[in-house]
């Protein structure tokens, strides 16, 4: 099985995912502080075949770079344009909304900040030209602090 990681840098936290490009399921999502994000990709190398990471091109980007030369495999830097607006659209067709729900505003049921995930999945859906699907009830919204 072919598995990306793909990260949304920014300066105090990332989003990032991990997801197996044939099967076109996402099976991990969070976000991090930016300051983890070193260990966090050297466990998971350590337990999953990656075969590739993909990094938006975004704040930051050269320096989580750096830090990820340890990783011998690929590591792409592929462009971010609004991501972060996108990530917002998303969200929902991920996680649909009841009809009833439909009577309250979008934006009471998600917060800018935890959109890190999604916009790393955007990213890689770019980077890979198709769209993907969750494995399982994934919430996007995962801290690890």
């Amino acid at each position: 099985m072919i598995k990306f990681i793909s990260i949304d840098p920014g300066k105090y936290k990332c989003g990032l995912v991990l997801a197996g490009i044939s099967e076109k399921k996402v099976f991990k999502a969070i976000i991090l502080k930016s300051e983890l994000l070193e260990n966090y990709v050297r466990n998971l190398n350590a337990v999953e075949d990656i075969s590739k990471i993909i990094i938006g091109n975004g704040t930051t980007s050269r320096e989580i770079r750096e830090k990820l030369n340890f990783f011998e495999k690929e590591i792409i830097i592929f462009e971010e344009k609004n991501t972060t607006f996108r990530a917002k659209a998303r969200y929902f067709e991920l996680f649909p909304i009841s009809p009833l729900m439909l009577l309250i505003p979008k934006e009471l049921f998600i917060l800018n900040k935890n959109l890190d995930a999604i916009s790393a999945l955007i990213i890689l859906e770019d980077y890979c030209k198709m769209k993907f699907t969750l494995n399982q009830n994934i919430d996007f919204k995962t801290w690890l602090k």
